[in-house]
C-alpha cells in the first residue's frame, strides 16, 4: 500500500516539556498550511523489542514471547525477524516452531515491560505532555499552539522517536501518527511499520482512507467485518459513502455516528462518554493446578485482581461472569481450544446490584462456581476466566435500596485502605485465605489493550 507519508525538516536538538519549535520561522508562527491536533505513539513489537534490548544476544534473531513454556500456548509477541516467517501474536507455539524452526522462545517478564513503559512515557513527556496512555505500548498527545502546523508536528514526531531510543534503548522503535483526531492518529501510526512517521492532514484524508481495508480501522475485527460484509459494506469507499444516520444504523449504536465524524477529521473529547465497559482476567492452569479446589483458588485470585482494578477506575459492576474450560483426553472427538487443548467449556453470569466490594463479588462468584455442571469432565478444569460487566462510573452510580451514604462511605474507605496496602506490599498482603492456594498461579499479565495494575 502506498503511504501518504509527509516528511518535514531534519531533527534538531530541543528540550523542555514542550519542544522549542521557533526554528520553523513564519510558516509555523502564522499557522500557515494544514494543522493537526493529535500525535499518537505506537511501540513496534513491544514485548519482543524489550527482550532484545535487555538481552543483546537476542538481537537480530527471531524470538517469540510466551506466557509459559508449553507448545499448546500462544505467542503474545513476535519480533520482526519472526514475523518475516509469518509468525504473529496469537500463533500457537507448536505452529510457530514449524513456521520458523530457529525461533527462540522467551517467557514473558511483565514487570520488565512496565518498567520500560515508564521510561517511554518519560521520554515522550520530555517533548510534550502525554494526554492519554492507551495501552502498555501506545499513548496519545494533544498538540497545542505552535505544535499544530504540519511541519512542526512532523518535527515533533521525529523528536519523540529519537528521545524514546535515547532513553529506553536502540531496540525500542516506534511508529508515530499525526492527525486531526486521536482515532485517525492511531490509524496513521499503523500505516508504516516499523519505525514510521505518517501524517494525515485533512487535504489528503479522503484519498488516504480509501486505500485502507475495513480491518485497518481500530475496533473492526473479524466478526465486525463479517457483519459489515453481510450488510453490503465490503470496502472503505462504501463505508465512507454512508451518511451519519446510515452509519449509526449500520452499527446499531452511537459508535457508528462517532466513527462517521472521526473519519471526516472531526475532533471531540471522548472522556465524558467513554469508560471501561468490562474488566476481565483469565488464566490457563498449569497441569498441577487442574483440580476443582485449586481452580477455585485461581478464580478467587482473578476476582481479587479484577475488583481492585474496578475500584482503581472508580467503577461499579452490575454483573459478574465466570468461564471454565474443561480438558478432555487427547484423541476424543470434540472442539480444540485456541491453546491447542482438546476441551469443552461452560460459562455463566449473574446480575448484581451495582457493587465494588469483595464480599458481594465473592458471594456471587461462589454461586456461579457451584452452578457448574457436575460431570466427570468438569473435574479437570484447565482454563478460568472472570468478568465484571455492566460497569458504571462513580458519577452515575445509584445507591442500593437499603444502602446509606454513611455506610457506603465507610465501606469505601475500608476498601481503599486495603487496596493501598496491597499495592504497596504485594497483592496477597490482605487477601481471602481461600485465595492463598493460588498465590503463585495466575500471575499478573499485560493485556493487549491495557496496562496492568502491578502490585
Amino acid at each position: 500500500m502506498e503511504e501518504p507519508l509527509i516528511s518535514g525538516p531534519p531533527l534538531t536538538p530541543g528540550g523542555g516539556s514542550r519542544a522549542d519549535l521557533s526554528q520553523f520561522g513564519s510558516t509555523v508562527a502564522t499557522g500557515a498550511g494544514p494543522e493537526l491536533n493529535w500525535l499518537f505513539v505506537d511501540l513496534n513489537s513491544y514485548f519482543a523489542s524489550v527482550e532484545q534490548q535487555d538481552r543483546p544476544e537476542l538481537r537480530g534473531r527471531p524470538i517469540g514471547v510466551v506466557p509459559m513454556m508449553a507448545d499448546t500456548t500462544v505467542l503474545i509477541a513476535a519480533s520482526y525477524e519472526a514475523k518475516a516467517f509469518g509468525v504473529r501474536t496469537g500463533t500457537i507455539v507448536a505452529d510457530a516452531k514449524r513456521m520458523c524452526p530457529g525461533i527462540e522462545l522467551v517467557e514473558a517478564r511483565h514487570e520488565l515491560y512496565v518498567e520500560y513503559h515508564h521510561k517511554v512515557v518519560e521520554a515522550v513527556e520530555s517533548c510534550l505532555p502525554v494526554t492519554a496512555v492507551c495501552s502498555i505500548d501506545e499513548m496519545a498527545c494533544r498538540l497545542m499552539g505552535r505544535e499544530r502546523p504540519l511541519l512542526a508536528a512532523l518535527e515533533l514526531g521525529r523528536r519523540v522517536k529519537e528521545r524514546i531510543r535515547e532513553s529506553a534503548g536502540e531496540m525500542l522503535r516506534s511508529s508515530v501518527g499525526l492527525a486531526t483526531n486521536r482515532f485517525l492518529a492511531k490509524i496513521a501510526s499503523d500505516m508504516e511499520k516499523p519505525d514510521g512517521l505518517v501524517a494525515l492532514p485533512l487535504d489528503i484524508l479522503p484519498e488516504a482512507l480509501a486505500r485502507l481495508t475495513l480491518r485497518d480501522l481500530p475496533g473492526i475485527g473479524a466478526k465486525t467485518e463479517k457483519r459489515l460484509n453481510e450488510r453490503g459494506i465490503t470496502t472503505m469507499s462504501q463505508l465512507l459513502a454512508l451518511d451519519c444516520e446510515q452509519a449509526g444504523q449500520l452499527w446499531g449504536s452511537v459508535w457508528g455516528e462517532r466513527l462517521w465524524h472521526w473519519l471526516r477529521g472531526q475532533d471531540f473529547d471522548m472522556s465524558e462518554t467513554d469508560h471501561l465497559k468490562s474488566i476481565s482476567h483469565s488464566h490457563v492452569l498449569a497441569p498441577e493446578m487442574r483440580t476443582q479446589e485449586k481452580a477455585w483458588a485461581v478464580a478467587h485470585k482473578l476476582l481479587h485482581k479484577a475488583a481492585m482494578r474496578l475500584r482503581t477506575h472508580r467503577l461499579w459492576a452490575s454483573s459478574i461472569g465466570l468461564a471454565v474450560g474443561f480438558a478432555v483426553p487427547r484423541g476424543e472427538p470434540g472442539p480444540v481450544s485456541r491453546f491447542g487443548v482438546p476441551a469443552r467449556g461452560w460459562h455463566g453470569e449473574i446480575k448484581l446490584t451495582e457493587c465494588q466490594d469483595n464480599q458481594t463479588l465473592i458471594t456471587a462468584l461462589r454461586r456461579l462456581w457451584e452452578s457448574q455442571p457436575k460431570t466427570a469432565e468438569s473435574a479437570n478444569p484447565y482454563f478460568i476466566g472472570v468478568n465484571l460487566g455492566g460497569l458504571v462510573p462513580d458519577r452515575l452510580h445509584s445507591l442500593g435500596l437499603f444502602d446509606s451514604l454513611e455506610i457506603e462511605h465507610s465501606r469505601a474507605k475500608l476498601l481503599e485502605a486495603m487496596d493501598q496496602l496491597n499495592q504497596k506490599y504485594g497483592m496477597s498482603t490482605l487477601a481471602p485465605a481461600t485465595m492463598l492456594t493460588a498465590y503463585k498461579a495466575a500471575p499478573t499479565r499485560i493485556a493487549f489493550h491495557s496496562i496492568p495494575d502491578l502490585f
